[in-house]
């Protein structure tokens, strides 16, 4: 542990910070460091420890640079430094690790659980054991109703995470398989054959894909509510963000943008987590060849409509340059974040100080201008102050609570909600309580409170205009 003390002499803390320097450095200019690795890797050894070879030599990434140990440890640094800069994990915490099977997920899980394990370790190996160890768990959302995937394929799949968890070393870690119509309350019902309404309801494509990814969210919540657990962590890594950054511009949510591709979401009554944002989907699949990292294939249908068209669209860019979804997303996260974009500052005596001084040294500083956010109510999705400010909306919003369009994201309204007025009751009636009491509470306070700010600028009935 760093010491940090200005007499010590050891460097222990320079020593650190200094390496978390260098792995900030290598995140924010990947081109630099191409630059450096060809000019010096002419040897055919590995660039950081000069002895073994590199992976592979027919590539422009990381393991054409590195050795398999080198590799290893440049991308568990990446993880790391994204955690303790944004002061994501502290000793008092419990986190659900969010697991789909795939490699990204797969490595989130491994790289958490090594954290696990050494907190542990520090705790029995420590005298007076005050330092708490977090907590982890595991959570997988079943989604065999809506591809229809036979139950033997489901049950071996569920098989195989479940043996990919019980094989982590201890400490234990608790599993939860929970299928995705438990986003319904047991009492509403026939709760898979809502869920089945409810997205043949959405004739758009990239619509029914989107209200599926929220849906998948809702159900992580659920869970990690439900079971105490104070964190979120998902997978998502540089080349499914860079997507993200596409597509929500192309949906018209540019405004919200910013909010979905942080390292740190505290929109969500559990706040989520992305510690794998600096790392590419190709050095996860390489990490889990190289270590043997058992991943699961689910049969899931592929992505069609805009979401498909840009997941292409990106891939066919990487396969031409390297470094085009580092530069998407580097490029995206010069956009002002939120005010829920980071961890609350800790005040806590179980909190090393070194994590407190990363957390008010590497901690986003966002646009206090947005302390009063309204959000819709499928997506969650910031609303801009243009939508809120039409009194067409307020007005409809406060006449008629159940109108779902007042309290939606434009995006929404067009790609998921009947665009027939008069199917939005029917339509309403079968989304998950959750949603509704959003609908109903979250937004008719904030429009009420919106609307009495700006009261003294509106015109009257009888007014005109000019």
């Amino acid at each position: 542990m760093a010491c940090s003390a200005s007499t010590c002499q050891s460097n222990c803390y320079r020593e650190q910070q200094d390496e978390e320097e260098d792995v900030k450095d290598k995140n924010t200019n990947p081109i630099a460091t191409n630059t450096i690795s060809n000019r010096n890797n002419n040897n055919g050894l590995c660039l950081k420890c000069k002895a073994n070879p590199p992976i592979s030599a027919d590539t422009d990434g990381d393991d054409s640079r590195f050795c398999a140990d080198c590799f290893r440890g440049n991308l568990f640094g990446k993880f790391r430094f994204a955690v303790t800069s944004n002061a994501m994990i502290s000793p008092t915490d419990s986190v659900l690790v969010a697991f789909s099977g795939g490699p990204s997920s797969r490595v989130a899980l491994q790289f958490v659980h090594e954290m696990h394990n050494k907190a542990q370790k520090n705790f029995d190996a420590s005298r007076d054991r005050s330092l708490p160890v977090f907590g982890v768990g595991v959570a997988f959302i079943d989604e065999s109703t809506v591809y229809s995937v036979p139950s033997n394929e489901t049950d071996k799949a569920v098989e195989d995470i479940r043996f990919i968890v019980e094989n982590l070393a201890p400490p234990t870690k608790r599993l939860h398989v929970v299928p995705i119509e438990s986003v319904y309350s047991s009492d509403s019902g026939d709760c898979r054959e809502r869920l089945k309404q409810l997205l043949d309801a959405v004739k758009d494509v990239t619509g029914k894909e989107d209200l599926l990814l929220h849906l998948r969210m809702l159900a992580l919540q659920k869970i990690a509510s439900q079971n105490g657990y104070s964190r979120l962590v998902l997978g998502s890594c540089i080349s499914r963000i860079a997507c993200h950054v596409i597509t929500a511009t192309v949906k018209g949510q540019g405004y919200s943008l910013p909010a979905d591709i942080q390292y740190v979401d505290s929109r969500w009554e559990i706040p989520v987590l992305l510690p794998l944002r600096d790392c590419l989907a190709q050095e996860l699949n390489m990490l889990c060849r190289l270590d043997g990292l058992k991943t699961v294939e689910l049969i899931r249908s592929p992505c069609t409509g805009i979401n498909g068209l840009v997941s292409s669209f990106v891939s066919l860019l990487q396969e031409e340059n390297a470094s085009r979804e580092c530069t998407i997303v580097r490029t995206a996260g010069k956009l002002i974040p939120f005010h829920f974009n980071r961890i609350q500052e800790i005040d806590d005596s179980n909190v090393p100080l070194a994590t407190r001084r990363r957390q008010k040294r590497y901690n986003l500083k966002p646009n206090e201008c947005f302390s009063l956010e309204s959000f819709c109510f499928i997506c969650n999705s910031p609303l801009s102050k243009s939508d809120l400010l039409s009194l067409r909306n307020l007005e409809s919003c406060q006449t008629s609570p159940d109108n779902c369009g007042a309290a939606c994201c434009l995006s929404c309204q067009f790609q998921i909600l009947p665009q027939d007025p008069s199917l939005l009751d029917q339509f309403s009636a079968i989304l998950p309580q959750q949603l509704i009491a959003r609908a109903k509470h979250d937004n008719l306070d904030s429009y009420s409170g919106l609307r009495e700010q700006i009261q003294d600028c509106l015109l009257s009935e009888g007014e005109d205009e000019t």
